[in-house]
């Protein structure tokens, strides 16, 4: 069998790329949607999106994709370690989950998330769950039809067959063996933090700060870590996000509030993250597996990376500091780098997963993933959504959930129907840790550079290492490929442990 590229592969790539540009118009005007979009024009918006869905599925499900799949692997060593053995294994799995989907319901799938986005922001605007509740049932609804057509392994449940878009070969039963002990583990510092009666400042959030100077602000320090505005932009919107069309043309936005600036550069940062890792994919790949990003877990790895172990760095703060200075003037008066850093750490149990602190954050992850999983197998009703929110965070957080738009509405996946992508940003976190851990080892020195603006040299790093071979490798042979050892939880946790211990005096 051949190792190279024949006639039926390149057809193959031929279409796989048209489908691909579909797509990207898809990726344009759902950000349009979300920065740009008129309200009244939600209705139809809605109709186009669902469209570009019903043609791309229709293509990537067409007997010649099927005839082509079926030559390649008769003509190709598809367990080769090659680029285009990958592209057809990919290629492979996604045909084989497209056409177990019936078109009609990928099209009732991109209508009603693009119409249930919309409710859901005036919904959350208003504090009105009830508004939003007839768009939750029938996303949950076309999610377990998803998930029937998909099918599941034995001993499996319905999140398993709608995780696999998000993070191949996850189950609900995997990710709650990793969470159980995690949740324990974090518990117990948070405990220990809170016991310290120790607390830094706000003294970033207690700034009265003009929006446009956080914009400018925030904007910089995405270029000075590398985000390539010539190929991308930043915008506002209500939920932050990363977006866009491909490589060359990257959207992203963030948010502000008045007196809150640690959620400004956080957002920020960590949307940088997830742009700079789609501008690094290859534009000469596009449209293929091995020129898309591998997963949502690897995906969040590279955002909370840049966000955390960068962007809550004492050594980031000693940059960042002379920049505050310029763009805020007299306002930032007196704050110095270790200031800001224990400013950016503090580590306050909250409603809000964006704004929660790096001890808290996964417990908000947590509890988004057993909600969800409770509502695909029907033991929970999504009217019963805001009770059993609230129950969670009474156990998991001790806090008392004020309303709705700080409780069960805060989030914008649900209404895209996105159930089974919330542990992806615990994954994240524990690919983050481990992967950065093993950078910190192959190049001393590198958090101390980050004080002299020294950023390339992470950012390059991660291009060759993860960013350049798209889905070549799955998320667990790319952890272990690059770190030499399977995806544990033990570097999150020396991590956070390293970071607040000494900060709490614990």
């Amino acid at each position: 069998m051949s190792t190279t590229a024949t006639a039926s592969y390149e057809r193959l790539l031929e279409i796989l790329k048209e489908e691909a540009v579909l797509g990207s118009i898809g990726g344009l005007i759902g950000w349009d949607q979300e920065t740009m979009m008129p309200a009244g024009g939600a209705a139809h918006r809605a109709k186009q999106l669902s469209l570009l869905a019903r043609l791309g599925h229709e293509r990537m499900t067409s007997s010649e994709v099927a005839d082509l799949l079926a030559a390649c692997e008769s003509e190709m060593d598809v367990t080769a370690d090659t680029e285009a053995a990958a592209n057809v294994r990919n290629i492979r799995h996604d045909h084989d989950r497209a056409v177990r989907l019936p078109a009609s319901l990928v099209q009732e799938h991109a209508e009603t998330a693009s119409a249930a986005q919309h409710e859901w922001a005036e919904a959350r605007n208003d504090n009105d769950f009830k508004r939003f509740l007839p768009w939750l049932e029938k996303t949950v609804d076309i999610c377990r039809r998803k998930a029937e057509c998909y099918g599941w392994a034995e001993g499996g449940e319905p999140w398993d067959a709608l995780a696999e878009d998000y993070e191949p070969g996850c189950t609900a039963a995997g990710v709650a063996e990793v969470f159980g002990p995690l949740r324990d583990r974090l518990r117990d510092l948070i405990a220990e933090i809170v016991a310290s009666g120790t607390q830094p400042d706000a003294l970033l959030d207690g700034l009265e700060l003009a929006r446009n100077d956080q914009m400018d602000f925030c904007l910089d320090v995405a270029e000075r870590i590398g985000f390539d505005r010539e190929r991308g932009r930043l915008d506002v919107s209500t939920h932050p996000f990363c977006g866009g069309s491909h490589c060359d043309d990257v959207r992203m936005t963030t948010r502000f509030h008045d007196a809150m600036l640690t959620d400004a550069v956080s957002s920020t940062m960590h949307e940088s993250g997830h742009a700079m890792y789609e501008q690094g994919l290859r534009y000469e790949a596009f449209g293929t597996p091995c020129g898309s990003s591998v997963s949502l877990g690897i995906h969040e790895s590279q955002s909370r990376m840049w966000e955390n172990q960068v962007g809550r760095s004492e050594s980031f703060w000693r940059f960042a500091t002379p920049l505050l200075e310029r763009h805020f003037g007299a306002a930032v008066g007196g704050i110095d780098a270790r200031s800001a850093f224990e400013s950016a750490n503090r580590v306050v149990p909250g409603f809000i997963r964006v704004e929660a602190d790096e001890a808290t954050y996964n417990m908000h992850v947590m509890i988004r993933f057993e909600l969800e999983r409770a509502m695909l197998t029907g033991d929970l009703a999504p009217a019963d959504v805001p009770e059993a929110w609230n129950a969670a965070y009474r156990d998991y957080l001790g806090l008392e959930v004020p309303d709705d738009r700080r409780g069960c509405l805060q989030d914008v996946h649900w209404s895209m129907g996105a159930l089974g992508y919330f542990p992806t940003y615990t994954l994240g976190n524990l690919y983050c840790a481990q992967i950065f851990e093993h950078a910190c080892e192959v190049m001393p020195g590198l958090v101390d550079g980050f004080a002299d603006g020294e950023f390339s040299g992470l950012l390059d790093w991660l291009r060759s290492n993860i960013h350049v071979h798209g889905r070549r490798y799955s998320p667990a042979q790319l952890c272990e490929r690059i770190t030499g050892r399977p995806l544990s939880a033990d570097p999150l946790m020396r991590y956070l442990e390293g970071k607040f211990r000494p900060l709490y005096g614990i």
